[in-house]
């Protein structure tokens, strides 16, 4: 079970990278890279560094609202 668990996660992250690496839209980019921050945090747990987890859990929606708000600022002068 554990196995598969991992190969899931795994097949997560690396979805996640690709299509961060494939998208040109901004906010499909922070999508894409939320669910590949999501498929990193268990294995982050999985080795133990739980403070870690917990800095990656607090600072990815801190850094996703600034990358919303740059994304934002660059449509509004683009229009």
């Amino acid at each position: 079970m554990t196995e598969f668990l991992i190969i899931v996660l795994a097949a997560i992250v690396l979805a996640g990278a690709i299509a961060t690496a494939w998208v040109r839209d901004p906010f499909s980019k922070l999508i894409a890279l939320g669910v590949m921050i999501g498929g990193i945090v268990p294995f982050i747990v999985a080795r133990g560094y739980l403070d870690v987890a917990i800095a990656v859990s607090l600072i990815a929606p801190i850094a996703t609202i600034f990358v919303l708000l740059i994304a934002g600022r660059r449509e509004f002068y683009d229009a």
